[in-house]
């Protein structure tokens, strides 16, 4: 019986039974394994996938969805991979076709590479915003003045997710809560007992990736950066809206240097939801 053609395999949904698979599928490509991080999506996510007949996936790819449940407000696609053996057939046209399809009416929205944005644009993506990617040993300054930041409590949870619906634009509930298993740590920036900031730095390979990131200004930003840096000996990776000039000079000035750019697209909507003046970094790019 002839084996199928990779363009008329069936695309089907991905679990957490399909992790090994997907960072297999992560190594092909040059990409780090990132089981963590596949879990982590996989878990709040939906995954999308087309299996090899010879073993392993020849595609996948993971959508976040945000609001409520039933209808939600924003979706958000990451690690689009296809397998390189079945690179350049039109394979993951296909993929992110089914999804904007399998999306129906609900905006949205990726991280796209250089070698990916021409597909994305073809598909009706437009260009919203760039996000500088830095990584680096962060070098301790003078420490910031007024703000005082701790470890988050299970107390914090609530004013946690009031803030980050307020700043985020939608409801990321399924998001926030699986943070504390996630990361390594969890900090929240307090002034006068109330919450103005959060931020998380969660292992990945070598690195801790800061992330989320969100402050009620760059100082607040700034020290909870600098707080999540003083309790880990990792280099430290992190994804920035370039519109934040100044937190970026800041951390290149503290060690940080730039690794890659990353063009912020959207579907179906003119811009992301939310305030971008208080949301300084993702948890991912790969969940925006």
């Amino acid at each position: 019986m002839p084996t199928p053609s990779s363009t008329a395999l069936p695309i089907r949904r991905l679990t957490l039974r399909d992790l090994t698979a997907c960072a297999d599928l992560s190594e092909d490509r040059g990409w780090p394994r990132e089981e963590h991080k596949w879990g982590f999506l996989l878990a709040a996510g939906k995954g999308y996938g087309i299996d090899d007949p010879d073993g392993g996936l020849v595609s996948a790819c993971v959508v976040t969805e945000y609001g409520p449940q039933d209808r939600p407000v924003l979706g958000s696609i990451g690690m689009v991979l296809v397998a390189e053996r079945h690179a350049r057939q039109g394979i993951g046209r296909r993929l992110m076709r089914h999804i904007v399809s399998a999306m129906g009416t609900t905006p949205l929205t990726l991280h796209a590479t250089p070698y990916g944005r021409p597909l994305y644009e073809e598909l009706g993506f437009k260009v919203t915003g760039r996000a500088e990617m830095l990584r680096g040993r962060f070098t301790p300054g003078e420490p910031e003045s007024g703000i005082v930041t701790r470890a988050a409590t299970a107390e914090d949870l609530t004013a946690i997710l009031r803030l980050d619906e307020e700043v985020f634009g939608a409801d990321r509930t399924h998001i926030v809560t699986r943070l504390p298993a996630f990361v390594d740590q969890l900090r929240v920036a307090e002034e006068s007992g109330r919450i103005i900031g959060y931020a998380a730095a969660w292992p990945n390979m070598d690195t801790h990736v800061v992330g989320p990131l969100i402050a009620r200004d760059t100082r607040t930003a700034k020290t909870l950066f600098a707080s999540l840096a003083a309790h880990t000996d990792r280099p430290l990776r992190t994804d920035i809206d370039v519109r934040h000039e100044e937190l970026l000079v800041w951390a290149k000035e503290h060690g940080l240097v730039s690794v890659a750019f990353n063009t912020v697209m959207t579907y179906g909507i003119a811009e992301l939801p939310g305030d971008w003046n208080r949301r300084f970094a993702p948890v991912t790019v790969a969940a925006s």
